[in-house]
């Protein structure tokens, strides 16, 4: 991916638009280069997305398989990078390209345009999009703009901005349409986050206890809040990951769709859907949310593509790219099997503190059939996602709890609807619509049990992880 200065920067930025609708933030222009930007400087992390193959071979063939949108035509690549995208376009024939990058990269990109002959076609301009200006429309806007989970970054910003101010109406944006999913899944990495978790919390205490002994301050007192932040890092932050098709356990639901020459910063500043997911594998453990996007090349109706191309970022067995999937854990961890419904709410909005990042609600609820009814069982989930995207949901104690009121006797989890009783395997949580989950035992009466939700905010980590969440 090319950089870019964000649309939402401050500074003089006569034309700049937002697509209409809400007023854009004014956000520090130098802490969002240090923050963001000058890591797209370096030839290191340029390498990393040219070396990605699916990337690599769906822009080459998106330009090549479609060359009578570029033959003659004036391109502009928001966010060049190293100039890749911009050379191809060269090469399918464009008359013009103009491709605008905000770093010191700008200088390579020049470099290898002219290495590869094509400095009379295409003219590399260092600077911010909002900052730039061309000297005539262009017939194409061509961009790689995507991050994890595709809104990461908020990159779309500029290239709404380019779009709103140098495409052509009869203009062609390539990509053209995205979407982002979202699956349940299967992994063992939550237990390997509850034991690094655990570790840090031995480490501590060691710490605690050789402060006093050494220094005779008793640091205990803190151990609470401490506890609290390595939740946070450990048990409520997202993973990068390149996860298994086999690793997904039901179906794949859309969460949006974005047409890439109609959409508006106000559609990307909050995305809301109500979604479900059909659970396909029997007798296995929901783990968690994997998300993915994909973007496609389809021209505009106008004037489509004489050969379509989908880039997607889904569990692969052997086409992995370098966004991956982020990975959404839920702990403890749920039983469910073939057959099972999986119906939730996503709600993202954009960060007040960083432009950049974005806070989530994602509220699920597990529905079993029953002898004919359908039991519902609740289990919403707060979620903060961002640069480094915190990400995770902690239901504390619940088996604890149950072992502990059953005094060790085997247990028993049942379902009590409106006096009709199903024994359910799987330890549930209380839901808002008149479902009670009851324990029993052989010695004891029934007793139910509430499970305090734990809450906390959450501050970003310094990984690549993506979404962070809280239960509620």
């Amino acid at each position: 991916m090319g950089s870019y200065q964000n649309g939402v920067v401050a500074g003089d930025r006569s034309g700049a638009s937002n697509g209409g609708g809400a007023p854009v933030p004014v956000v520090d222009k130098e802490l969002d280069f240090a923050q963001y930007f000058c890591t797209y400087a370096f030839l290191y992390h340029q390498k990393e997305m040219l070396s990605d193959r699916v990337r690599m071979d769906a822009y080459y063939n998106s330009v090549f398989q479609n060359k009578h949108h570029f033959k003659g035509k004036t391109v502009l690549d928001v966010g060049t990078g190293s100039g890749i995208l911009a050379i191809w376009s060269a090469q399918a024939g464009a008359r013009k390209v103009y491709a605008v990058e905000a770093t010191k990269m700008s200088e390579h990109a020049r470099a290898l345009v002219k290495a590869n002959n094509l400095e009379g076609v295409v003219e590399v301009i260092e600077g911010s999009m909002e900052d730039v200006t061309l000297p005539e429309k262009v017939d194409v806007i061509i961009s790689e703009w995507m991050g994890y989970f595709l809104l990461r970054e908020s990159m779309f910003d500029s290239v709404i901005c380019a779009r709103d101010r140098w495409l052509k109406p009869t203009g062609i944006m390539y990509p053209s349409h995205a979407r982002m999913w979202m699956a349940p899944i299967r992994t063992g990495l939550a237990e390997k986050k509850i034991s690094d978790y655990e570790g840090a919390m031995d480490d501590w205490h060691h710490f605690t206890n050789e402060t006093k002994t050494c220094y005779g301050v008793d640091m205990s007192v803190l151990t609470k809040p401490f506890s609290e932040e390595q939740k946070k890092y450990y048990l409520q932050t997202s993973s990068w990951n390149n996860l298994h098709p086999h690793q997904v356990i039901g179906t794949a639901a859309l969460v949006k769709e974005i047409d890439c020459l109609t959409a508006t910063v106000d559609d990307i500043l909050k995305v809301r859907s109500d979604i479900s997911s059909s659970i396909t594998l029997e007798n296995t453990r929901f783990c968690g949310f994997g998300g993915w996007f994909d973007v496609h090349f389809r021209g505009r109706r106008e004037d489509p593509a004489q050969k379509e191309i989908e880039l997607t970022t889904a569990p692969s067995f052997d086409n992995g790219t370098h966004w991956g999937q982020q990975v959404f854990l839920v702990n403890p961890t749920i039983r469910v099997t073939e057959g099972d419904n999986l119906k939730f709410s996503f709600l993202m909005i954009r960060s007040k503190e960083n432009h950049r990042l974005m806070e989530v609600e994602l509220g699920c609820e597990k529905i079993v059939a029953y002898f004919g009814f359908n039991i519902i069982k609740d289990e919403h989930v707060r979620q903060s996602f961002g640069f480094s995207f915190p990400m995770g949901a902690m239901i504390e104690g619940a088996e604890g709890a149950m072992e502990e009121a059953s005094g060790g006797a085997p247990l028993r989890t049942d379902l009590v609807v409106k006096g009709v009783e199903f024994l359910d395997e799987e330890l549930g949580l209380r839901s808002n619509v008149g479902v009670a989950i009851c324990k029993r035992t052989s010695v004891k009466r029934p007793k139910l049990q509430e499970y305090s939700p734990f809450n906390g905010s959450i501050p970003p980590s310094t990984d690549q992880s993506l979404i962070g969440y809280n239960v509620s």
